[in-house]
């Protein structure tokens, strides 16, 4: 890789709240979130639809009272197509123009035969039902440098991620990964299959062990060694392990924008404070 000196995007995710009750706690926190300038935030979706409302709800927030583009989820699992319909007049009224479609997980409760009558098996063809709905609509899609934990290799993985590009995707936003080797490599990998998409990489700052869990076992991510020193180090000490954790991942940014990554996506978890640690760090470069 090569250093570049290109403005580099640098962008949010967040979770809306799980009641009604707390939706002045997720203003308050989106309002200072907002207050470090994102290129956008993006706004998870809840699986099986459960939290399609909320979603709605805050990303029309962060479009329409912070005035920063706003990046809804919206997934296959659960999403049949009239409630997709439904979700994107709502999100249209709203102002919300750029989605992240996903194929997301299948939830624990959801029977199999809810399963196998899902209208969507794969995002890429949302992305293209998507595009029916809406040309104009801009169409964000999830990307695996590691490749996605139910694929059986990489270059399986990057078929799909090409169909999603000829599907009508605009751009992609990988899962996390905690060695930029691997994401560099992938790079490579996804650029001589013909995706030509600009990547964002995903960044996940790990600042409690507790972290080590579903979410990055999922995620197919590998644990480098100095990850795993780290956590074995600082994991007893949550203050420790806190500080820790935002610097391996400012070092995973700065290094990423030293070489002129498309854009970098920093799940943050709801946690302004941290984000605003990452950014006073990173800024300068």
């Amino acid at each position: 890789m090569t250093t570049s000196r290109k403005s580099i995007p640098i962008s949010f995710e967040v979770f809306p709240p799980k009641k009604d009750g707390e939706f002045q706690t997720a203003f308050a926190t989106l309002d200072k979130l907002g207050a470090l300038a994102p290129a956008f935030i993006s706004v998870t979706y809840g699986a099986g639809g459960s939290n399609s409302g909320k979603t709605v709800e805050i990303a029309s927030y962060i479009q329409n009272r912070l005035h920063l583009p706003a990046l809804a989820h919206i997934t296959c699992v659960g999403s049949k197509r009239e409630a997709l319909r439904e979700v994107l007049a709502a999100l249209k009224e709203a102002g919300v123009t750029h989605v992240l479609a996903l194929r997301g997980d299948r939830p624990r409760d959801m029977t199999d035969e809810q399963f196998a009558a899902r209208d969507f098996e794969h995002a890429s063809d949302m992305i293209a039902y998507l595009k029916e709905l809406d040309p104009e609509l801009h169409i964000s899609a999830a990307c695996y440098p590691e490749k996605h934990y139910e694929c059986f290799s990489m270059q399986s993985d990057l078929g799909y991620l090409k169909l999603k590009q000829d599907a009508g995707a605009g751009d992609l936003i990988s899962q996390m990964f905690f060695d930029n080797d691997y994401f560099y490599e992938f790079l490579e990998k996804a650029r001589r299959k013909g995706v030509t998409l600009p990547i964002h990489a995903g960044i996940m700052p790990v600042t409690s062990a507790s972290q080590l869990g579903t979410s990055i076992s999922l995620s197919g991510a590998t644990i480098p060694k100095a990850f795993a020193d780290m956590i074995a180090r600082y994991g007893d000490s949550p203050e420790d392990m806190r500080k820790a954790g935002i610097d391996y991942a400012i070092r995973q940014i700065i290094d990423l924008k030293q070489n002129g990554v498309d854009g970098i996506h920093i799940y943050t978890m709801n946690k302004p404070k941290m984000a605003a640690e990452i950014m006073e760090a990173i800024r300068p470069l």
